[in-house]
């Protein structure tokens, strides 16, 4: 097979390139790097079977020309700042909706009709039914990020309707491992690491969250697509188990061996489109005999060691 993947130089999306091309298919990764890193791919670089293409998706003639040969699409690439959506809201509108009508013309020219995309546990805002499953009534959307990945499953689903696409769309909560570029793990390591004796904590540190292991979720994602052939497939991915950000702080500084002072800004969000309690149904893809292998817990730790190991990462996002 050769494979198309949008924000292949991002953190899933990276680790998504090494697995394709470990088992012999070929990959062209399309990315303009706003926020991909070149690091990530040199493994990649080692394959006869990698291209890497810089540009913008919304390049469309430069996106159409990128995508011609390729049998199937993971579309990745993605503004995901959910927390400064406010500040930028166009931002979410061009680089996940529109971008994603662009992926789909660009499949619609090069007669590809197999997308995956990579949605978000966003898209249920603050859902009334915990855990929430994926027929759950949908509630007010409460973040732009949300809103514009919701957008670009129904365009997904109604070029599946019209051209006669399948498509497989995979609403995660927050992915932790190896490449983690953005996030809590991340900020409070970065915290830390500058002034080991203070943590600052958006929100009162009681937010509830679910996270799912990087090398788990792309383990998620290639059992939908084997055992699941519906028009549209459609699953929520993520662990059968929720923490408290507090939680979370408690397992970093053990690991660290450190005792902050802990400050919160105080309230039940840490900014507004934070969902003080995300935690995903997923006995869906748990059907299909997907588990995954790692703990919350252990999900983190495998975060830090990374973050340990590579220096030069939280250098780079300073």
């Amino acid at each position: 097979m050769k494979y198309f993947v949008t924000g292949g130089a991002g953190f899933i999306g990276s680790n998504l390139v090494d697995r394709l091309l470990s088992q012999g298919h070929e990959v062209t990764v399309f990315d303009n790097f706003s926020t991909g890193i070149t690091e990530y791919l040199e493994n990649a670089k080692k394959y006869s079977g990698f291209t890497l293409i810089k540009g913008d998706i919304l390049d469309q003639d430069l996106l159409n020309r990128a995508m011609s040969g390729c049998d199937f699409v993971f579309h990745l690439a993605a503004n995901a700042d959910v927390r400064f959506g406010t500040e930028h809201p166009a931002k979410d509108l061009h680089q996940n909706t529109i971008a994603t009508f662009n992926v789909l013309e660009a499949m619609r020219e090069n007669s590809i009709n197999k997308i995956a995309f990579s949605s978000t546990g966003s898209v249920y805002g603050e859902a009334k039914v915990i855990p929430t499953p994926e027929d759950t009534p949908f509630p007010v959307q409460t973040s732009f990020y949300g809103a514009s990945k919701l957008a670009g499953e129904g365009l997904i689903e109604a070029y599946c309707e019209g051209f006669g696409f399948r498509s497989w769309i995979f609403r995660f909560v927050s992915i932790l491992g190896e490449r983690y570029p953005h996030g809590h793990v991340f900020d409070f390591y970065q915290q830390l690491r500058d002034h080991p004796d203070r943590l600052d904590v958006l929100g009162n540190g009681h937010q509830k969250k679910s996270y799912l292991y990087v090398q788990d979720c792309l383990d998620a994602i290639f059992t939908a697509i084997q055992k699941s052939h519906e028009k549209v497939n459609l699953f929520n991915l993520g662990t059968d188990e929720y923490c408290e950000v507090n939680d979370s702080i408690g397992w970093i500084c053990t690991h660290l061996g450190l005792e902050p002072d802990i400050h919160y800004t105080g309230g039940a969000r840490g900014w507004i489109g934070d969902n003080p309690f995300i935690f995903l149904d997923c006995q869906k893809i748990r059907a299909l005999g997907w588990t995954p292998k790692y703990t919350i817990n252990q999900g983190i730790i495998k975060t830090l060691e990374f973050l340990q190991n590579n220096p030069w990462l939280l250098e780079r996002r300073k």
